[in-house]
């Protein structure tokens, strides 16, 4: 049996491009040295894979930022702005993605979003009238040549063009059909360019085919698929799916003259289903995404084999391939020192999934599979236990009642209660949490983990570095301060240290986006808190100054998403594990003087199911209730924010207005404020504060441009309920860029509150 891998990841097993990037931000490398560091990554890759005996090795995977970017460049879809630039097409297409600011203009960067139900973002393409769609890059068939040359025959990989046409923003009249004919044949020149570079397959990837689909996206679909694969003659196409099933379409697709479908298994809840109802063609490939590409444990083998043998019987022609790309894994466990074997015998990064297909591959085929070591390895494996239960964790949670979901008095009474005890100025100014995370700090952090220093001595350097950014938050204005998080190394990573049942690799990193990469804690098992976590520094915080000082914090459903969850039970028990111990670290800031706690829920959204016809009974129903439970205990004049960044949030602003926090601050800049309406049109109760400035470029707003911002706002939001704030933490900023940012910040609420 044949094997396949959606993609692989780009970022580099010690993350040598997000290096050799930054390096390129700040000049200390040229253009031609970042291209080599690429192209060794894209080489080693594809040998990789090549030496596991991997059949269909993707090219095009590799993305110096994003790879709907890449195809949204390479078909010319690049806003006028960014063309006025006179720059280099390197730095055209980083402006795209990062903002540019300098000599040749000032241009910020295009929205960006999470990928489907992953922690990975897209840049958002955007679409003008006079956008004009056609192939005009090199990129997908330079990569193919230059394996080409390594021996190496490879599937390049493209966004597809439905998928393209859904992520789109237009921002002028025209609307997205008035562009299907031009990107049907822009999609038709790539097929035709292939054709004549001789390649064999070429991937389309369609995860928006897993959406719940109307009648009239099935018949654009069916279009634009029908009029691009008219004329292919000898480059075989794949439809490549994941992060669910393709119910509303699987007859269409089928029908369509696809050589290749590749379904997910993993995800794909009625994948079979639907596969054993209306059949699979004879003439096409089942590309079965069978080996989980967001999961970082092993593949139940005999599972999986189950699978493959009743496809075998239909007599499909099955190539045993990854559920998705495997850039949502590490890369390897070569590197893992610390966990003993009796973890990392559970686990399977990127390079362990293609020992996996190889081995499945090849299980596939034998005539007694219990006989191989391999399997019975496997098999003995699923049948033993973890050691994993926590009977006091278990007791707890069946302890939990309706009335612990619930917080009193009702939230319109507590804010009443709370402008009374807090007195804020109008428009009252804070930030989202974390200041920037210098060489300094992260020196200072891992000289104490390698012993290097003594605890007090990492005390009293953050202890310094706490008070700096106190007295400037005061200096400069801020209402509401915070601490700066200097202790912490990752968000999820941090709380996780402290809570049972959690597990921390070395090197096992993940790219989020562009150079930012997270190296996600594993769920081991049942999840308490083992010691308070920030209470020390935030009481140290509050104690330099008469200001309020927010208590940070990570919530629960953030926490399981950015994190590898387990697979033995389900989301919602872990997730509500998870809200005790954070409830736990609510009540003791509270009882230690904290008003202001702040919950962040960035990653709310991704495990909701991407059809909406699964929300409330699959998700919404527990994840919202598992917030309400971190907080339903605090006193009225204790004030709950939450934080959310980077996801479609207008269609569930009910669902986040029912987590019953006092105040949510979330990403809105980067997407030109465009949330705004949805928060009036649902008479949102809870106070709001719409990110001013996108953290994630390094340009600095004007005051000028903050204060347009805050008038747009206040359009929509009543002065009363409107707070201001940059649209995310600051730790991947620089120093002088946050503070300059900042102060423009202050002054700009400043100015509009006079005016007012």
């Amino acid at each position: 049996m044949k094997t396949a891998v959606v993609g692989y990841p780009r970022i580099g097993t010690l993350r040598e491009l997000k290096f050799a990037l930054e390096k390129y931000f700040k000049k200390e490398i040229s253009a031609d040295e970042l291209t080599d560091t690429a192209k060794e990554l894209r080489k080693v890759h594809w040998l990789t894979q090549k030496n596991s005996g991997i059949d269909y090795i993707t090219s095009n995977d590799f993305s110096y930022y994003d790879i709907v970017l890449d195809t949204a460049y390479l078909l010319n879809i690049i806003p006028a702005r960014y063309k006025k630039l006179d720059v280099s097409e390197l730095d055209r297409y980083l402006a795209m993605a990062r903002g540019y600011q300098g000599d040749k203009g000032d241009v910020k960067a295009l929205a960006m979003k999470k990928w489907f139900n992953t922690n990975y973002h897209y840049i958002v393409p955007e679409v003008e009238d006079d956008t004009d769609i056609r192939l005009s890059g090199n990129k997908l068939w330079d990569e193919y040549e230059e394996a080409k040359k390594l021996g190496i025959e490879t599937k390049p990989v493209i966004t597809g063009a439905y998928t393209l046409l859904k992520l789109c923003r237009f921002t002028g009249e025209k609307k997205a059909d008035e562009f299907v004919n031009a990107l049907i044949n822009a999609y038709k020149d790539v097929v035709d360019r292939c054709e004549d570079a001789g390649i064999q397959w070429l991937q389309f990837d369609e995860p928006a085919l897993v959406h719940d689909m109307t009648e009239e996206d099935r018949a654009l679909f069916v279009k634009i698929y029908r009029e691009i694969l008219a004329d292919k003659k000898s480059c075989s196409i794949l439809l490549q799916t994941y992060f669910g099933d393709v119910r509303d379409v699987y007859e269409d697709i089928v029908e369509l003259s696809f050589d290749g479908i590749g379904l997910d298994f993993i995800e794909g809840k009625k994948t079979a289903e639907l596969v054993e109802r209306y059949g699979f063609p004879k003439d096409k490939v089942l590309f079965a995404g069978l080996v989980n590409g967001k999961n970082i444990w092993k593949n139940h083998y005999e599972k999986t084999l189950n699978v493959l043998k009743n496809l075998e019987k239909k007599g499909i022609q099955t190539v045993l391939s990854t559920s998705c790309s495997l850039q949502h894994v590490p890369y390897t466990l070569k590197h893992e020192n610390k966990l003993t074997d009796e973890y990392l015998n559970y686990f399977a990064f990127a390079e362990e999934k293609l020992q996996e297909l190889k081995e499945l591959s090849e299980l596939a085929e034998c005539e007694n599979v219990d006989l191989d070591e391999r399997f019975k390895a496997n098999k003995k494996l699923f049948a033993g236990t973890r050691k994993c239960d926590n009977q006091d964790v278990r007791k707890r949670l069946s302890e939990v009642t309706e009335a612990d979901y619930k917080r009193l008095p009702e939230r319109k009474i507590r804010q009443q209660i709370q402008k009374k005890e807090f007195a804020l100025p109008t428009l009252p100014t804070t930030t989202i949490g974390s200041f920037p995370q210098t060489s300094d700090v992260k020196a200072n952090r891992s000289a104490f983990r390698k012993g290097e220093i003594t605890k007090e001595q990492y005390i009293d350097f953050n202890k310094k570095k706490i008070e700096e950014c106190v007295r400037f938050q005061e200096e400069i204005g801020l209402d509401v301060l915070v601490h700066g998080e200097y202790e912490r190394n990752d968000m999820v990573e941090y709380f996780g240290e402290s809570l049972g049942g959690f597990l921390f690799t070395e090197k096992a990193w993940v790219q989020s986006y562009g150079t930012r990469c997270v190296k996600p804690p594993v769920i081991w098992g049942d999840v308490y808190r083992k010691k308070p976590i920030t209470v020390e520094w935030s009481v140290y915080a509050q104690s330099l100054t008469d200001k309020i000082m927010k208590g940070m914090l990570t919530g629960p459903v953030t926490i399981l998403n950015w994190s590898f969850p387990r697979e033995d039970i389900t989301i919602k028990e872990s997730i509500s594990q998870i809200a005790l111990a954070i409830r736990d670290e609510v009540l003791d800031l509270e009882a230690n003087g904290i008003k202001i706690i702040q919950i962040d829920e960035a990653a709310l959204r991704e495990k909701l199911p991407l059809r909406k016809s699964d929300w409330n009974c699959e998700y919404l129903d527990f994840a919202i209730p598992a917030f309400r439970l971190t907080a339903s205990g605090v006193k009225p004049e204790t004030q709950i924010h939450t934080h959310m960044c980077y996801s479609e949030f207008t269609d569930i602003i009910s669902a986040i207005d029912d987590m019953d926090a006092d105040v949510i601050t979330f990403e809105a800049s980067r997407s030109d404020l465009q949330i705004l309406d949805s928060l009036r049109e649902n008479n949102f109760e809870t106070e709001a504060g719409p990110g001013v400035y996108d953290i994630h470029s390094p340009r600095i707003p004007s005051v000028e441009e903050i204060t347009h911002a805050i008038n747009i706002m206040l359009t929509k939001i009543d002065k009363d309920k409107l707070w201001v704030n940059p649209d995310c933490g600051l730790k991947t900023r620089g120093v002088p860029e946050t503070e300059a940012s900042l102060k423009n910040m202050v002054k700009a609420a400043e100015a509009v509150r006079a005016r007012l």
